[in-house]
């Protein structure tokens, strides 16, 4: 009997002590930790060229980026272009150009990235191009150069991946491609992967595949692409130099994680919210105050507003907004609290209820993490738990959005009316009847 007694309390004991555990060591910010990924991942493609993006480094009208890797057995590479036509015998006609290449130590062994600015293109214009080496050519995709014209285009915006990202981010982009395949963009608002290393960078093509190759990116870096160093200092993945071909028109020792790309009448600016946050302050301005076009769009990855409990960041704000609302920018596309909100305010803090105002702040998700909505409501609307891509359409003196969930439901939506020398008319056209999503919600 004693024996019994003594087991019984023993286990009160651990059940007490388990309970206890639970109370404080909790998710960061209530964080939704999905299952892990059973999506598996090629790690060598024998000489093959992989991790195939375009971006640009130049003019979209006059020019166009690609980057891809090869492994070690492949230590060089080339790109074929050529305008596009119906009949095959297109290729006939395709320019070979030299590509640079460097080389990465990665975990998977020696990676040789390689890449080609296409210079001199002609505007609007469908081209075809492959990359790689004699007897491991890639297949041949297309892309499109801008127009000089303004035309009506719509590009794609994608907060945090992050987590999972094969296994559940991939269907993220892959219903943004299926929505508007003829995107003219992609903005990522950082934090692409969870920690720096080259099976995530893996991942995150695997997740995009071709559609990296067809839709030009415009990549911000988040916190997570920064990897921590012995000395306790942290520096941007060692990838993301060599896997993304970007504008050097930024601040120095910032270089392709701070710049600007002008597409037709709209200029986008990135901005790393990640460090040396002073001394893009005057390179920002600098940048606004020379801006030939109509529209503004800037990305960075810590939200001036933030949407979730204990993230303020305030120092950021205090930095950043003066210039946001001195030029008035027009929407800016944050990362970072995985969880949606948009709003905007005056330089108050006072959210805009009257249709006219400042800037329009927005924080995204399309990823599997998720966080709690920040209690204290700066947002016109917002949601917990769900998986989004946002649509952006520019057309002349209007630009609308929308915020689509990963299963096609439009779930919040915008139009944006500029005015010549006014603030911009909000136009608010969230869904009637479609209540805010939370934990609990199901479509």
């Amino acid at each position: 009997m004693k024996k019994k007694k003594c087991s019984s309390k023993i286990l009160i004991v651990i059940k007490l002590f388990i309970l206890v555990v639970s109370l404080f060591v909790q998710p960061d910010y209530y964080a939704q930790k999905p299952g892990r990924t059973n999506a598996m991942i090629t790690l060598t493609n024998n000489g093959a060229p992989e991790n195939i993006i375009l971006t640009w480094k130049g003019d979209p009208a006059t020019t166009q980026a690609v980057t891809w890797r090869t492994d070690e057995s492949i230590t060089e590479g080339y790109a074929e272009i050529a305008i596009a036509d119906a009949a095959p015998t297109f290729t006939q006609f395709a320019v070979k150009l030299d590509a640079l290449t460097e080389k990465l130590e990665t975990v998977n062994g020696i990676k040789y990235y390689h890449s080609v600015n296409f210079n001199d293109l002609n505007s609007n214009t469908l081209y075809a191009y492959r990359v790689g080496i004699e007897g491991h050519w890639s297949e041949w995709f297309h892309f499109r150069t801008s127009t000089n014209e303004n035309k009506p285009f719509s590009f794609i915006y994608f907060g945090d991946a992050q987590n999972n990202v094969l296994s559940l981010w991939a269907r993220a982009i892959r219903s943004a491609y299926s929505e508007v395949p003829k995107a003219k963009f992609m903005i990522h608002a950082g934090d692409l992967i969870n920690r720096p290393n080259d099976n995530e960078w893996r991942e995150w093509f695997e997740a995009g595949d071709w559609i990296h190759a067809m839709i030009p990116s415009i990549p911000t870096p988040g916190n997570h692409e920064y990897a921590k160093l012995s000395s306790g200092d942290r520096e941007l993945s060692k990838h993301w130099r060599a896997q993304f071909s970007l504008p050097e028109n930024g601040v120095s020792g910032l270089e392709e994680s701070v710049y600007f790309t002008d597409y037709e009448d709209l200029r986008i600016i990135s901005l790393n919210s990640n460090e040396k946050q002073e001394e893009q302050v005057f390179w920002m301005e600098k940048i606004l105050k020379s801006n030939p076009n109509k529209w503004v769009v800037i990305t960075y990855h810590h939200p001036l507003y933030s949407s979730g409990n204990g993230r303020d960041n305030k120092k950021l704000r205090e930095l950043w907004k003066p210039i946001f609302d001195k030029y008035q920018v027009d929407i800016a596309l944050q990362g970072h609290d995985h969880t949606y909100a948009r709003g905007r305010n005056l330089a108050s803090g006072i959210n805009v209820k009257d249709g006219i105002g400042g800037t329009m702040y927005v924080v995204s998700v399309s990823g599997p993490k998720m966080y709690q909505i920040h209690e204290e409501r700066w947002m016109d609307r917002a949601a917990e738990n769900t998986q989004l891509f946002q649509v952006i359409n520019i057309d002349n003196d209007t630009l609308n959005y929308k915020a689509i969930t990963v299963t096609g439901q439009i779930y919040d939506e915008f139009n944006l009316i500029k005015q010549v020398g006014k603030a911009n008319i909000l136009v608010d056209k969230i869904p009637f009847g479609l209540r805010e999503r939370d934990f609990n919600s199901k479509d």
